[in-house]
This record gives structure tokens, C-alpha cells and sequence, in this order.
């Protein structure tokens, strides 16, 4: 039987003295395994998904199972997923959405495991000016009331 802490034990292995780390593991009913790696700096190399692909189908071909295996790297502007991308991407520009529909884009200054503070330019009009003025503004949204947070940097 493949589990989700069996191909876990098996990406954990690969990745031991790597820069890489896990950001999804998926397991569906037909055995359709999905993985999801990413690099602590730069990026994840086709030989790279290549390598763990080939070490978690040798690991699994004394199973005699029938599944199909991906293997691929955190995309630029997909969500982040786990708290690690957060502290990857530190100054560096990502995009926001809030669950109220609101959208910003701001560099991410600062992370924990229940906040995050972005700096971003809002158009404020100071008192007894004619015009609004680009400032720059530090603001903190939680975990909770994000519906993502992605990268806008390709490296």
C-alpha cells in the first residue's frame, strides 16, 4: 500500500542535505502521486524533479503497483503553501489577495507562523494638498484573512 508517510519518508530522504524542501504531497484514490518541491535558494531544475522522480519510482517498484508519479517545482504565482516559501521570499515583491476581495502588491518584510507585513504604496492624500501623493505603508495581515500569497520573482 503507498501511503502519504510512506512517499513523505521517501521525498524526506531525497531531500537530506539538499536545498530542497517539500510544499505539497498529494496521494489521490487511483495512486496518482503529486509532488511538489522547492529550492531554499533559486530553482528547481527539471534534473532535479528528474532525480527524486527516479529514486521514489525505484523505492516503490517492489510494490508492484499501478501509479502514476509528478514531480515539480513551486511555480512563480502560485500560492504559497507552506510557511517556508514565506521566509524564501523575504524582501522580495509578492502579490496579496484577501478573502474580501482586496488585491496589493507589496515586498514581504517580515513573516511568522500567524502574520505576515508588507510594504506597499498607497495613494494618500495628505491634508491640504490638491493631489495624492505615493507613500509607502508597512501592513500586517494574518494567515487567516489571506486567500493567497505569491512570489511576482523569477529567478
Amino acid at each position: 500500500m503507498i501511503s502519504k508517510e510512506l512517499i513523505n519518508q521517501y521525498v524526506e530522504e531525497w531531500i537530506n542535505n539538499k536545498p530542497f524542501f517539500l510544499v505539497d504531497l498529494n496521494i489521490s484514490s487511483d495512486l496518482r502521486i503529486s509532488i511538489e518541491i522547492e529550492s531554499v535558494q533559486g530553482n528547481v531544475s527539471i534534473d532535479d524533479c528528474a532525480e527524486l522522480s527516479k529514486q521514489i519510482e525505484s523505492r516503490l517498484s517492489s510494490l508492484d503497483l499501478d501509479f502514476a508519479l509528478e514531480v515539480s517545482s513551486a511555480g512563480i504565482g502560485q500560492a504559497f503553501k507552506v510557511f517556508r516559501q514565506y521566509q524564501k521570499h523575504l524582501n522580495q515583491e509578492v502579490d496579496v489577495r484577501l478573502k474580501n476581495g482586496q488585491k496589493l502588491a507589496g515586498i514581504l518584510l517580515s513573516c511568522d507562523e500567524e502574520k505576515f507585513c508588507v510594504s506597499v504604496m498607497r495613494k494618500i492624500k495628505p491634508e491640504g494638498a490638491k493631489r495624492p501623493k505615493l507613500i509607502e505603508q508597512q501592513e500586517s495581515y494574518t494567515h487567516e484573512e489571506t486567500a493567497s500569497v505569491c512570489s511576482k520573482i523569477l529567478f
